[in-house]
């Protein structure tokens, strides 16, 4: 049955293969779709490797089964290892009678869904509501931890997104010794993992083992040079000394002013703080020289740990940046809009996905051609080709239009497209044109002849200005003291020259 495995293993190959091709002839129309194939996609690929890896095992025949099985057909009686092979078949039959049998045909083709029929697809259950499918992160649970760790400036969601992945001074306030707690390592560590697992499961097409292992590398050269930052050996700040600094090692915090610095020293706090340092040191010290633990300290082991993780995060944060940004804006926006409009939101979200899934009997191409937008307000298009909700369309007073004459009667809906068409090239042009040459003095007006009557006066006070100056009198008095004409009349008349 070994040559049969084989044929079988060929031909699972094949219809992967084919399956693999029709997903990718096909474009989604939809981010939820197009993540949807590509982790398909990516389960294919690894049943192929695994079924390429069995095939292997297979040819190198290691047991000699598959030799056996050639040289008793082709050697010995044909029929007989015919019925011997149909035998076992039907003596399995027989002890699992409604064992299912596998179609492979159908097994990898793209399924259309039946009137009324649910299909669940890969990654229904693999994302928060909060995430949209992998479009933002969702760090609520991470943002609780942080909260509740010892000794830290309390940031809001927001904040949060924008300093998570900061570990040292002067941005992040945790200070060195406070990193070394249980719940700060328990912190960064599922920081770390939710990136990590985030990045798995929004990319399923990268080899995202090698990108870690890449990261692993250049932590363990980093570590090695002594080059981690926040986690140096060498007393002073973590991202160098700024000039002129000077750098307290027990409170790891810097003073600009050495008389405030010799003030800090008398502090009950630096005390208490140099105190702690050579606490650690001594217990540092001690455990090193142990006669099991010399030449590495379970302290030092500790922090290689933390700042591992800590790495970590930094290069997942800056390899999803996108991500980030899409979150932050998205938090903004929610912040902004009351329950009944999340609400709204999720229906409109979750009626687009059903109206997403093609129907039984209907070619992708009629879909296409039939799809209408249906846009009675003649509200703006959003990125996607869809009109905007209605309450953004109110939010932002686009029904309010605006005509600048001066950008040849251009109409700007909202005020602020208005606003902003000042400082654009199509209004700086158009006064131009005018003779007009200092721009900044000219916002809010939209008229030509505003616009003209306005520029004459201020040459006009520029001319009146300049004659002023030019036709003041300066007289001089016995001490060669120089004024105008008229403070040398008055303090003529007055007797005091």
């Amino acid at each position: 049955m070994v040559l049969e495995e084989q044929r079988f293993l060929h031909e699972d190959l094949e219809r992967l293969e084919q399956g693999i091709s029709d997903r990718i002839a096909t474009e989604p129309r939809q981010a939820r779709e197009r993540l949807n194939r590509d982790h398909q996609v990516a389960s294919f690929l690894d049943r192929i490797h695994n079924q390429s890896k069995r095939l292997l095992e297979i040819y190198g025949d290691a047991d000699g089964e598959r030799g056996k099985e050639i040289q008793s057909i082709s050697t010995g009686e044909p029929l007989e290892e015919f019925y011997k092979q149909l035998a076992e078949i039907k003596s399995f039959h027989q002890k699992y009678p409604n064992e299912p049998v596998e179609n492979l045909e159908r097994a990898y083709k793209m399924r259309v869904p039946g009137e009324g029929e649910v299909v669940t697809s890969e990654i229904d259950n693999m994302f928060t509501g909060e995430e949209e499918y992998g479009r933002y992160f969702d760090l609520t649970i991470i943002h609780e931890l942080y909260l509740n760790l010892p000794g830290i400036k309390r940031l809001t969601y927001l904040q949060f997104l924008d300093a998570f992945d900061i570990f040292t001074p002067p941005q992040c306030n945790i200070k060195r010794p406070d990193k070394m707690t249980d719940q700060y390592f328990s912190y960064v560590g599922q920081l770390a993992e939710y990136l990590q697992n985030f990045m798995r499961r929004t990319r399923p097409l990268e080899n995202l083992d090698k990108l870690f292992k890449s990261f692993d590398e250049d932590f363990e050269k980093a570590w090695s040079e002594n080059d981690v930052p926040g986690w140096k050996l060498e007393a002073g700040p973590a991202d160098g000394p700024v000039a002129g600094a000077i750098w307290c090692a027990d409170c790891e915090k810097e003073f600009k002013n050495e008389n405030v610095y010799s003030g800090h020293l008398s502090g009950k706090k630096h005390i208490k703080a140099a105190e702690l340092r050579k606490a650690r040191e001594a217990e540092s010290a001690a455990e090193a020289n142990r006669p099991s633990n010399r030449g590495s300290s379970t302290r030092r082991l500790k922090e290689r740990a933390i700042a591992e993780r800590e790495t970590r995060v930094r290069r997942l944060a800056a390899a999803m940046s996108q991500e980030r940004s899409d979150t932050k804006v998205n938090v903004e926006r929610r912040q902004g809009m009351t329950d009944r409009e999340r609400q709204l939101e999720l229906d409109a979200r979750f009626a687009e996905t059903s109206a997403s899934a093609p129907k039984h009997g209907d070619s992708e191409s009629e879909s296409d051609d039939d799809e209408k937008i249906y846009n009675p307000l003649k509200l703006p298009l959003a990125w996607d080709g869809k009109p905007i909700p209605f309450w953004l369309y109110k939010l932002h007073g686009l029904g309010v239009e605006f005509a600048c004459e001066i950008c040849g009667n251009f109409v700007y809906r909202g005020r602020r497209a208005f606003d902003k068409h000042f400082n654009e090239a199509r209004h700086i042009y158009g006064l131009k044109c005018l003779g007009i040459t200092n721009t900044t003095l000219f916002r809010e007006i939209t008229g030509i002849e505003d616009a003209v009557k306005l520029w004459d006066k201020i040459q006009s006070d520029k001319k009146k200005a300049k004659t002023d100056d030019g036709g003041i009198v300066q007289m001089e008095d016995a001490e060669g003291n120089v004024m105008p004409e008229k403070v040398y009349l008055d303090l003529q008349k007055q007797g005091l020259l």
